[in-house]
């Protein structure tokens, strides 16, 4: 897409970090927005700071008919959408044989069907508009490298790339205009480190040990992480050029080599370097 200006972005997990980021980004852009998160408080303060041409719908992206009603109204309300950015996520760590169905059924509920949500809701009606088009999805460097303490993150970051690859393929087969990026970030200051602010009362469990250990290193790395804005633009970039892969750091680029390499040798690839 070579023109924003006068386009509408939908973009969720908008209260905060990389999500406030991109509503900003798109508002300095010339474009009307829909805002979505489960904060309320967050979502209304990033709305005042885009300017006139936002609405917002608190949603839980995991939750299907609420991803419906976000569609509705934003097609409703604002006659199209031209950029979907499925930005929602949180972070749940520790070991894979530590990590409960409760922390499995958090992470993939936003991670990966928040993403197959705005998918299935959005996706049909932006292809019948007939007109230029581009999907956004957070997925994270987790989803093209694994590492120990990130188990359910990793899990479902792998997943929502495997979703964005597939959708972006079947796109191109049927010859649609719209097109979609797999946003790869490593650390950005975020408050991802915090997500259990916003876990569901009824998916809560007790924290072990390797999970809090996990945090430890999250945090460290979000404190030595590239501002959210940087993140904004090299999205807004990827849109124009229609780049379907966006690393925000690029020693990644050398990291997914190495890692081929290693694993057509059948060994198992060295730890990332999040940071």
């Amino acid at each position: 897409m070579r023109e924003l200006s006068g386009k509408v972005a939908v973009v969720t997990g908008a209260a905060s970090g990389i999500g406030r980021a991109l509503a900003l980004r798109f508002a300095q852009e010339g474009m009307a927005l829909m805002l979505a998160d489960v904060d309320p408080g967050g979502l209304a303060e990033t709305a005042s700071m885009a300017g006139p041409k936002v609405l917002t719908q608190i949603t839980d992206v995991s939750d299907g008919m609420a991803v419906q009603h976000l569609a509705n109204r934003a097609f409703g309300e604002l006659g199209a959408v031209h950029v979907l950015c499925n930005n929602a996520g949180v972070f749940q760590g520790g070991h894979m044989w530590t990590r409960t169905p409760e922390d499995f059924t958090w992470t993939l509920g936003v991670n990966l069907w928040g993403v197959l949500h705005g998918i299935h809701h959005f996706v049909p009606r932006m292809i019948e508009q007939d007109t230029e088009g581009h999907i956004v999805n957070t997925v994270s460097v987790a989803g093209l490298f694994a590492a120990p303490y990130m188990a359910g993150y990793t899990v479902s970051k792998f997943a929502a790339f495997a979703a964005s690859l597939s959708l972006a393929q079947d796109l191109a087969l049927t010859g649609s205009k719209l097109r979609v990026t797999a946003l790869c970030p490593g650390a950005v200051r975020t408050r991802i480190n915090r997500s259990e602010r916003v876990r569901p009362a009824d998916l809560t469990v007790a924290r072990t040990r390797d999970d809090l250990e996990s945090l430890d290193i999250i945090d460290s790395a979000l404190t030595k992480g590239i501002d959210p804005a940087r993140v904004a633009d090299l999205v807004v970039q990827a849109v124009h050029e229609e780049r379907f892969l966006v690393l925000t750091h690029p020693e990644y680029a050398g990291g997914l080599r190495h890692q081929v390499e290693v694993l057509l040798s059948g060994g198992l690839p060295p730890l990332p370097d999040y940071e």
